[in-house]
């Protein structure tokens, strides 16, 4: 039998080695430049359209969508993609990015979260325009199918298909294994439950919903997300109300060590700094995955005409994932533990805190040590549990477009076996591995997005016209899956 500690041991350095010049050399630069193009191309659309995207999300809020004929409801494929976006990312990457690059690393991630508004804007819009429809009438979209749209013939098909089989390794296989992992190692702490008796569940209840299809997965997320925003609110608000007289001195940390964040994580300022900025860019594409190319599969599914429509409501999930559950959750951690009374003042990191219990010890301050835990492994079986019913959507549509239907029911199968591996494996190396293919997925799909820019501003430009009733005209007629 293999031995899995001495294969996490080999491998661990070489993956920490690409992540560093990926996402200190390449990652940061994409996504950023990304954001600024679109937020210049579009004037600045996450500020001027977010009245228009919350009045479609809020005004007619319904957590009972029902069975659509195809696809699903806009609030659906919002709920879909948001179930993608606030998971382990929120918590446990939040964690990671202030243990690593220290509570200035917020302050970028809320950066990246800003132009990301702006180009999951442009995803989104590209998802419904480019999207095709079946023989049985259902939606096939996401960057592989405007990645085609942008570049014809071998390149394009090239891009394509190293885009699909990175999205598959990175969130079908590994995320899967990042969400399980924190799952099982959450409750082990919490609860005493063995990480693996917690994966078997897991992997029962997931491959009943993975086998209802779209429609089944549409049904539990728009309940499902709701529901556990609000719970994770009111829990993190109760220790924010507890700590009232630290918040001015939390928001000073984040503004003061995202500039000098060599006083609080040591080495020079240059070290430091790319560290913290990188931390916060790796950590915030994770969490709300802005120009990663996953969610445009779950606004792809979205029964909108405009792709406008779409475009907008897609920016409010951005903004719920990093301004609303993520800031509350980095806001409960420094304000508990970075802060004056806390143990982490002095960035001295005890040997037994860890980005996996980092939340858990910070809400422990106020709930009590066994509660504490208890609150954030219930919020993070939800946050993650969600996380991988919609990332194994993501990597079947890109399973189909490689290999047809047929090889679908022997993916699905694959990611069972994931979900449960990533329950006995360490945390670290399953987090790095799961960063690298996710740092792989952003080159082709931003290279489409700079592309494809003119069809996005004009979209933008256009706003307000509708197509005729009935008709989805922004779906580009292609290849049938």
């Amino acid at each position: 039998m293999v031995n899995l500690e001495e294969l996490e041991a080999f491998f661990y350095p070489i993956v920490c080695n690409i992540n560093n010049y990926l996402s200190s050399y390449i990652l940061v630069f994409l996504l950023i430049a990304v954001g600024l193009w679109y937020t210049v191309r579009t004037r600045f659309v996450q500020v001027r359209c977010f009245g228009e995207g919350m009045r479609k999300v809020f005004g007619n809020l319904s957590l009972r969508g029902g069975r659509q004929e195809q696809g699903m409801s806009s609030f659906q494929a919002l709920a879909t993609a948001i179930a993608a976006q606030v998971g382990t990312g929120n918590i446990v990457g939040a964690s990671g990015a202030i243990l690593t690059g220290g509570p200035g690393a917020i302050f970028w991630m809320w950066i990246i979260a800003f132009f990301g508004m702006a180009t999951i804007y442009a995803e989104a819009t590209l998802a419904i325009k480019t999207r095709v429809t079946d023989e049985e009438g259902n939606f096939h979209g996401g960057p592989v199918y405007y990645i085609t749209t942008a570049f014809k013939g071998a390149f394009g098909k090239f891009l394509a298909g190293f885009f699909a089989v990175a999205i598959i390794l990175a969130l079908g296989f590994m995320g899967c294994m990042v969400q399980s992992n924190s799952i099982g190692s959450t409750f082990e702490t919490a609860f005493g439950v063995p990480a693996w008796a917690v994966g078997l569940v897991l992997v029962v209840i997931c491959a009943v919903i993975f086998l209802g299809g779209v429609q089944r997965l549409a049904a539990v997320t728009e309940k499902l997300v709701p529901v556990m925003a609000v719970i994770f609110l009111v829990g993190g608000l109760a220790v924010l109300i507890a700590r009232i007289q630290y918040i001015p001195e939390t928001f000073a940390m984040i503004f003061r060590y995202a500039f000098q964040p060599q006083a609080i994580i040591g080495g020079g300022f240059g070290y430091a700094i790319k560290t913290a900025i990188s931390q916060g860019a790796k950590r915030g594409l994770f969490s709300n995955e802005a120009g990663m190319g996953s969610t445009p599969h779950a606004h792809a599914q979205a029964n909108v005409t405009d792709p406008h429509d779409q475009g907008v409501v897609a920016m409010v999930g951005v903004f719920m994932d990093t301004f609303v559950v993520l800031t509350l959750n980095a806001l409960v951690v420094i304000s508990t533990l970075y802060t004056s009374d806390g143990i982490l003042y002095t960035g001295v990191i005890p040997k037994n805190i860890s980005k996996t219990n980092l939340a858990q010890t910070a809400f422990g301050t106020v709930f009590g040590g066994e509660a504490g835990a208890m609150f954030v492994a219930i919020c993070l079986f939800f946050f993650a549990f969600s996380t991988v019913l919609s990332w194994n959507m993501f990597g079947k549509i890109n399973v189909v477009y490689l290999f047809g239907k047929k090889a679908a029911p022997v993916y699905s199968a694959l990611a069972l076996v994931f979900i449960f591996l990533g329950t006995l494996m360490s945390n670290d190396l399953v987090w790095e591995l799961t960063d690298m293919f996710n740092n792989l997925m952003v080159i082709p799909n931003a290279i489409a997005l700079f592309a494809l820019t003119g069809v996005v501003t004009q979209i933008a430009r256009n706003r307000g016209k509708r197509q005729p009733r009935g008709k989805d005209l922004n779906a580009v007629p292609g290849p049938r899956p």
